[in-house]
């Protein structure tokens, strides 16, 4: 890659470094400048840029990015498209994140242009939290650094995320004569509430002595019911194998793993299984809703992840728990997780179609509906919700939309397109953006949905993210639910688009090698290109 100093002459192809001012506007950081920017840098008094050129031996960014996430994860997390060199990971259902640490370090030290950063090994993840990132720090990656980073992963996944499994778990509470009731309750609960954050019901919960016959036979009667794991809060911490609680699981035919680990606060803990069945001594510290080590081994066996001796030797490093502000307990706090944002496609699909005579969206796309088409795009874009305004041929063309999606129809679609879009975004009044699609664009790509839906980030002020063809503006557009007001107020035949003008220090643009953004069935004319690409 040849970085620097470029003379407006040779600048049309190359990236620009830093975002630069013209007549119009600012040039962002990242964009390929062509002929027409290269222009209208000049007449804004500009000489040189700040630019970077790609050789044949680099592999751009975004394509970079692409290939190390899709080969890093498994089914237990999703890769986002790439912006910027950026591509984020993440988990499809609540879990444990679980890496191999020798891999990842080897790829990190390949070279300083290709990065990945994830959340801690086994940390425990909510579903669709960020657990990893890959990030191409300079444009692009030398293709000899990318194709080492390939062999290193080897087909073999580097990180996945073990899902939480639906269990049936036994707690014993054992009582000492000075143990007060109200202690055993609140036990209950905080461990009911631990338990079905994860997915797990707390099946049977029994109370006994703290003795070793009464302990032993509830073990044995929660393994015979089927529990799992079973775990034993006694009213006296556990100070050696030959404690009340260790000595009652050997009775039951179980085994003690390993007593104690080096985390801080739950060092008295005991690990041991009855057959397959797992068991837990459980420290005292764990009456508290906050983060302690026996949730680490918990989170760990709920997901079906191993948990060994060793595993919890190795806990020391990062186990001193006192204070952890950023893992709030269940009953405290706030999620500070960075997840993916919850998107609803909305597609226009209720206009008059006066240009074309007929429905253009039941219009014939090579053996089936225009409509049809343009859903099955959306759809394998993978976005979380899918709403279809109906309005001319309501009912015809509701049948070309697959059960999976809603639909609504707009009464006073003859009024134009505002209508409609007012109740497609209070539709998904739940979602964090909407992507406002036009039902005549069946030669949309997936992966530009993806593309812009990677652009959407709030905190970075990018809240509205269009596409671009060669520079002219296309669709759909992807709207932040900080926008939802203003849409729900547009009226008449006023498309969403009008408003980018308004808050332009909010939009992004995407430019897109997808024709798709900008093709549409408006006339016969177009109708017929389109039918044409199509085949």
């Amino acid at each position: 890659m040849i970085f620097g100093k470029t003379a407006l002459s040779d600048a049309v192809g190359s990236i620009l470094a830093h975002g630069t001012k013209h007549a119009g506007g600012m040039f962002k950081k990242g964009r390929i400048l062509s002929a027409d920017d290269v222009a209208a840098l000049r007449d804004a008094g500009h000489e040189h840029v700040i630019a970077a050129r790609l050789s044949p031996d680099d592999v751009p960014e975004d394509d970079a990015a692409r290939q190390v996430a899709l080969a890093i994860c498994d089914g237990g997390a999703k890769a986002q498209e790439p912006f910027t060199g950026r591509a984020n990971l993440h988990a499809l259902a609540g879990g444990i994140l679980v890496f191999d640490e020798a891999r990842l370090r080897a790829i990190n030290h390949l070279h300083e242009s290709l990065t990945i950063a994830t959340l801690p090994n086994h940390a425990r993840v909510s579903p669709r939290q960020m657990v990893a990132t890959v990030k191409v720090i300079p444009f692009a990656v030398p293709r000899d650094v990318l194709e080492k980073a390939l062999a290193i992963i080897a087909g073999r996944p580097l990180l996945t995320v073990s899902p939480f499994r639906r269990q049936e778990a036994a707690l014993i509470l054992t009582r000492l004569p000075q143990t007060k009731d109200s202690i055993l309750s609140k036990s209950e609960v905080v461990m009911r509430e631990r338990l079905e954050a994860m997915g797990t019901t707390l099946a049977s919960v029994v109370a006994c002595n703290h003795a070793q016959a009464e302990i032993s036979r509830a073990i044995t009667e929660a393994k015979r019911a089927g529990r799992s794991p079973i775990l034993v809060m006694g009213a006296s911490a556990i100070v050696d194998r030959g404690d009340v609680v260790p000595a009652a699981l050997v009775e039951a035919g179980g085994k003690v793993l390993h007593l104690g680990m080096p985390v801080d606060p739950g060092n008295l803990l005991m690990l041991g299984q009855a057959g397959d069945t797992p068991v837990i001594g459980v420290p005292s510290c764990a009456r508290s809703p906050k983060v302690n080590g026996f949730d680490w081994v918990l989170e760990r066996v709920l997901a079906g992840v191993p948990v060994s001796a060793s595993d919890i030797m190795d806990m020391g490093a990062g186990g001193l728990l006192a204070e952890i502000p950023s893992r709030p307990s269940p009953r405290e706090g706030h999620a500070t997780a960075v997840l993916a944002p919850r998107v609803t496609a909305v597609v226009l699909a209720a206009g008059l179609s006066s240009r074309m005579g007929g429905n253009k969206l039941l219009a014939d796309l090579n053996g089936a509906p225009l409509i049809a088409t343009t859903l099955a795009r959306v759809a394998e874009s993978g976005v979380d919700d899918i709403v279809v305004v109906l309005g001319r041929d309501a009912e015809e063309v509701r049948r070309h939309v697959p059960a999976s999606m809603r639909t609504i129809v707009n009464a006073n679609y003859a009024e134009g397109m505002a209508g409609s879009i007012r109740a497609g975004v209070a539709a998904a009044a739940g979602s964090d953006a909407v992507l406002i699609v036009l039902g005549d664009m069946p030669l949309i790509q997936p992966a530009t949905i993806g593309k812009l839906v990677a652009a959407f980030n709030p905190t970075e002020h990018r809240t509205i993210i269009a596409p671009t063809y060669h520079g002219t503006f296309g669709n759909p557009v992807l709207w932040g639910r900080e926008h939802f007001a203003r849409l729900l107020a547009l009226e008449g035949d006023r498309g969403a688009r009008s408003l980018i003008g308004e808050l332009k220090s909010d939009a992004v643009e995407i430019a897109v090698d997808d024709i798709g953004v900008v093709a549409d069935a408006d006339t016969p004319e177009a109708l017929a290109d389109l039918r044409k690409a199509v085949r």
